[in-house]
């Protein structure tokens, strides 16, 4: 099963879930280490220029930046897990509130895929990814919505297929909302792009989530 790095925000984490294995590490991301406190979680790590925080953690590893940055904290936690070596993220905290914040969450799961790892993005009741020249397969048991975007070009060779308006070697665009709202059927579904990217976003429990990022294979 995959290691998987949590990172924890200063958005809303309401119900999230983290059932840490052994190999997993969490990162606090600035605001998010009182999130961790309140959920009775010790981070390995918190990373950020602590404003939202108002003080700097003490008693675990801790990489402090300067507020003038170019990252945002969530993103410098997400290339701290990636420097220790992890390829598989969740992103807790990191939607609601601040609409800018959410996007340049989402960008932040861009980049991670355009190197070759994964990461989610999950957040009251909704999970986001984004998916570079691969696949993705969701369980039977899955039921509901979801919805696939073109992310920073056309989108070509995607393939959507076991759901209610499959796609076979079509071409998405980022100017057309050609694949939202599409929906399970209580079968295995498959979605794959040849080339480009595609933001994927449906709802779901945290656990959910977290058990579909720990059954999946590479990218």
């Amino acid at each position: 099963m995959n290691r998987i790095c949590y990172v924890v925000g200063a958005g809303d984490c309401a119900d999230i879930s983290i059932d840490r294995h052994t190999g997993d590490l969490v990162i606090a991301a600035d605001g998010g280490y009182a999130a961790c406190r309140a959920l009775g979680l010790t981070p390995e790590l918190a990373v950020g220029d602590f404003d939202s925080l108002d003080y700097v953690p003490e008693g675990i590893d801790v990489r402090r930046h300067p507020p003038e940055k170019d990252d945002t904290d969530m993103f410098l936690a997400v290339r701290e897990g990636q420097r220790r070596g992890y390829d598989r993220f969740l992103l807790y905290g990191g939607l609601g509130g601040r609409l800018d914040h959410s996007l340049a969450n989402i960008q932040a799961l861009a980049a991670v895929a355009r190197q070759g790892d994964r990461a989610w993005l999950w957040g009251q009741g909704t999970a986001l990814t984004v998916l570079r020249n691969g696949s993705l397969t969701f369980p039977g048991k899955y039921s509901g919505v979801f919805s696939v975007f073109a992310h920073g070009g056309t989108a070509r060779g995607v393939c959507l297929r076991g759901c209610k308006y499959p796609l076979e070697n079509a071409e998405l665009d980022p100017d057309y909302p050609l694949g939202v709202s599409n929906e399970f059927l209580g079968r295995p579904v498959e979605l794959s792009v040849a080339d480009g990217a595609l933001t994927i976003l449906w709802y779901s429990a945290a656990p959910e989530t977290e058990a579909l990022i720990r059954e999946e294979g590479r990218p």
